[in-house]
């Protein structure tokens, strides 16, 4: 079935993340009605064509839309809407209000020390750093995919971007914090949604990507931009359990 005249999108430019430029505009088709709930997106080939890209950014797109509850991917089915609606990806049904404000403490201290050093890792970083960031980022992947937690991985990756600053006053804050930096770190076992919990890691995956991508491609405001996204995103996500 091709892409009815009735639904056409805009192919996106080469600026920016791809991905996210797919995201936005199947978000919005979705939300306006234009592609109803129990309606099918259609095929991933017929996407790479109408936005002219590939099926990688295709999928990473669709990842995306999966991880807030909009679609869902059946093999031999396709992608069908779930609802118009995101819903938030939040990994714990409750949290207590003391764990909520150290979480927010440390997100704080992160927010005005990383986005910096992902710029400073993109314009400085050599190959021994794209090896180790490309390792940590493979490490988050393959722990994510084995329903772990995946809390010390995320640290590693994180850790690895402050390494490729070259500046050692960063890694000397940075390091004693180890993966209790990583929110999850604070979650009991027993509060953890699981399945929500892994709609909230396909969603830290695809930020991790955005900034890999930025940081390995010397865009120096790109991944200062990815990085703030990513921590204020998750900021923002948790300070709503004050109000839980």
């Amino acid at each position: 079935m091709a892409i009815s005249s009735s639904w056409q999108v805009q192919p996106v430019n080469r600026t920016g993340s791809l991905s996210q430029a797919v995201v936005e505009q199947l978000e919005r088709r979705i939300a306006s009605g234009e592609v109803p709930v129990g309606s099918k997106l259609p095929t991933e080939s017929e996407l790479c064509e109408a936005f002219g890209v590939s099926r990688t950014v295709v999928r990473e797109a669709i990842t995306h839309l999966k991880s807030l509850g909009l679609v869902e991917t059946r093999r031999g089915v396709g992608t069908t809407v779930l609802r118009s609606d995101a819903a938030e990806p939040r990994p714990a049904v409750h949290i207590s209000p003391r764990t909520v404000e150290d979480i927010l403490e440390v997100l704080e201290l992160r927010l005005t020390l990383e986005p910096a050093a992902a710029e400073l890792a993109a314009l400085r970083h050599d190959d021994e750093d794209r090896q180790r960031l490309e390792a940590r980022h493979a490490d988050f992947v393959q722990a994510q995919a084995a329903t772990s937690q995946a809390r010390r991985e995320d640290f590693a990756f994180h850790h690895a971007i402050i390494k490729a600053t070259h500046n050692v006053c960063f890694d000397r804050l940075y390091e004693p914090l180890s993966d209790s930096m990583i929110p999850r770190a604070k979650l009991l076992s027993i509060d953890i949604d699981p399945r929500a919990s892994a709609r909230y890691l396909e969603l830290v995956h695809e930020e991790h990507t955005r900034i890999l991508e930025a940081i390995l491609a010397r865009d120096g405001p790109g991944a200062r931009a990815a990085m703030q996204q990513h921590l204020e995103r998750s900021r923002d996500m948790y300070a709503r359990y004050r109000d839980a």
